[in-house]
């Protein structure tokens, strides 16, 4: 109850009126008008008991010297020889300092509860030839549970019956779904896109994949310690270095009036809003260039990277499927008829790769045909009569099944299409394949140049994905990046961010997909893609790009460092004007009140010189 009154005080309503009533103090002061009560307790009550309380409770319960302790002996002293106002304007810039912190490290905490919202809650277990449905905590390691189509896989298991096509994009952060057959395994969370399918449980409860990605992002959010203020680290000896040189004050002049203004003076309000002032202002011009950063921690760490670890579905690339090579085995079919032919009979499939045959011939105005007879076999192709013409597309095992001759030529094709990252639709007609149709994603065009510009600055790229090590090295040597792993689950990008971290290095992860989570959690700094990401990933990382622009990746590294710059160059300003203005006090030239006004003009002065960094051209 107590700790509720206190929040409320120090809230930013009630710091406008404390910021008010100290106005109103100053105008009585100034004009020497008579009033009943100096407006400044007004001030002392709203921004000072919260500090007093802060103070107080650092010291006795957690043996804390604060920076809080020191302000209150400041503001108790002024009081104690009348001068309210010199006590409410200490509290008032420390109470602002306070609330401008806090606004730049409140961060978000919804990503968690949407990645628990992905776990199933009941699955169809098989048990003596019976389908029953139970809830996930009854399923036991080795009981037969059954997926259909549309529906989310319940437990890490091995396919014992059924083909189908997995979405596996939350695990693996892989753009296409991937075929899977008897003997294959699966994991929790993952979507079964097509087929029904029996899967032997291997991998329950809290051992599940999902469970052990929402785990590890659980853990990576409690291992995250919050940014420590400055002035908290310093009051250590702030502190006892402000009482004494107040007592030495006091005991060398005999004047109490002179030891007071020692320590009103000695507060360090300029130095607590050097930091949080610098941050919003680079926050704020993030935030125009379309860049959210959402703590000053992540932003000040952003200039210490090193490593940056990126992703490929979805970040170095588009993540979004092209038609982007239709190649014809037979010459009686070009490659607008064989696209022609595709799209018609992918225009009653749901399977991504069929719609974005569909759409790369609607781009082109092609006239589908009429398709009769269609029939489906899951993760392996579709085939029906079109035009009178029965006609198959799928995989090379699919074309054999059902007789199609699939000879070297056809195979070293789809071979170099692997090498180059793509997937292949054999097409057959007439009982021969008649050629094939390639698709892929795209790498986003500012990839290449971001990387350039990253070495310049000495920062290693490195390449942390869950695809194919084909695939990854296409887009890498495209990219122009070195280091390349690929294959990877959650947790084994997690392993290599801590492996980097123990060689020293300061690792910023970027991604965009909820297999992301862990990674861009456990990273020093993490960055999701804000359009094309999800949601989990945005909320588990330190900055999202809203435009999905990594070209400005290089321009966070600068900000970052103009920041700090900017920083350190307002604590020695604050720390300047204390110490000039202790050496005045102590011979007398201030009085608390001159005192407070000059610490006031330290205030405002590093205010101003943080303001200039939102105007400054850094892209």
């Amino acid at each position: 109850m107590t700790a509720a009154v206190f929040d409320a005080l120090a809230g930013l309503r009630m710091t406008g009126v404390s910021g008010a009533l100290l106005a109103l103090s100053l105008i009585v002061l100034l004009g020497e008008l008579p009033v009943p009560v100096d407006p400044a307790w007004g001030t002392v009550l709203i921004s000072g008991s919260p500090l007093l309380y802060l103070a107080l409770t650092r010291l006795f319960l957690q043996r804390n010297i604060s920076s809080a302790l020191l302000i209150s002996i400041a503001m108790i002293a002024s009081i104690a020889i009348g001068e309210l106002f010199a006590a409410g304007e200490v509290a008032f810039i420390m109470a602002i300092g306070a609330i401008l912190e806090d606004r730049t490290v409140e961060r978000a905490k919804k990503g968690l509860k949407q990645l628990i919202g992905l776990a199933p809650q009941q699955g169809r277990r098989i048990a003596a030839g019976r389908e029953e449905i139970v809830p996930i905590a009854r399923v036991r390691r080795g009981d037969l549970i059954r997926v259909l189509p549309g529906e989310t896989i319940p437990v890490d298991g091995d396919i014992v019956a059924g083909t189908t096509s997995v979405d596996q994009s939350v695990m693996t952060g892989e753009s296409l779904p991937v075929d899977k057959t008897v003997g294959e395994g699966v994991f929790s969370g993952t979507i079964n896109r097509f087929g029904a399918i029996d899967i032997r449980a291997t991998k329950v409860g809290e051992d599940s994949s999902l469970q052990k990605l929402i785990r590890m992002v659980r853990e990576a959010e409690n291992n995250k310690a919050p940014m420590q203020r400055i002035v908290d680290r310093w009051a250590s000896w702030l502190v006892p270095a402000a009482l004494a040189i107040a007592l030495v004050a006091y005991f060398a002049t005999d004047d109490i009036i002179r030891a007071v203004t020692v320590l009103v003076v000695f507060c360090p309000c300029a130095l607590a809003l050097a930091t949080p002032t610098s941050i919003m202002a680079a926050i704020g011009q993030a935030t125009k260039h379309g860049v959210l950063i959402k703590s000053g921690e992540a932003l000040e760490n952003m200039g210490k990277v090193d490593c940056i670890a990126f992703d490929k579905t979805g970040t170095l690339t588009h993540g979004t499927l092209e038609v982007s090579d239709v190649v014809s085995f037979a010459p009686e079919w070009p490659a607008e008829e064989l696209l022609r032919l595709a799209a018609s009979i992918e225009s009653r499939s749901e399977h991504p790769l069929g719609k974005a045959v569909v759409a790369r011939a609607a781009s082109l105005r092609l006239e589908l045909l009429p398709v009769a007879g269609f029939r489906m076999v899951p993760g392996q192709g579709i085939g029906a009569e079109v035009d009178g013409t029965d006609v198959l597309c799928g995989n090379s095992a699919y074309l054999r099944e059902n007789g199609i001759a699939v000879d070297d030529r056809v195979l070293s094709a789809l071979e170099a299409l692997r090498n180059q990252g793509k997937a292949g639709i054999l097409v057959a007609a007439a009982n021969q394949c008649i050629g094939m149709v390639a698709l892929s994603d795209t790498l986003r065009q500012a990839a290449g140049d971001m990387v350039r510009r990253l070495g310049q600055m000495g920062t290693e790229v490195v390449l942390l994905t869950g695809d194919h090590a084909r695939t990854a090295a296409h887009f890498a040597t495209q990219a122009g990046i070195a280091n390349v792993q690929a294959e990877l689950l959650p947790a084994q990008k997690v392993e290599r961010i801590r492996a980097l971290q123990a060689q020293g290095r300061t690792v910023c992860m970027i991604g965009d997909g909820v297999n992301d989570a862990p990674a861009l959690k456990t990273a020093d700094v993490g960055v999701a893609m804000g359009t094309m990401g999800s949601d989990i990933a945005i909320e588990a990382a330190d900055i999202a790009l809203m435009g999905d622009d990594i070209g400005k990746v290089p321009y966070l590294k600068r900000l970052s460092t103009a920041t700090i710059r900017t920083i350190k160059c307002n604590i020695a300003l604050s720390m300047l004007i204390n110490f000039a203005a202790i050496g005045l006090s102590i011979a007398g030239l201030l009085t608390p009140i001159t005192g407070a006004l000059v610490h006031n003009a330290g205030s405002v002065l590093v205010v101003l010189n943080a303001a200039f960094l939102y105007d400054r051209k850094l892209m």
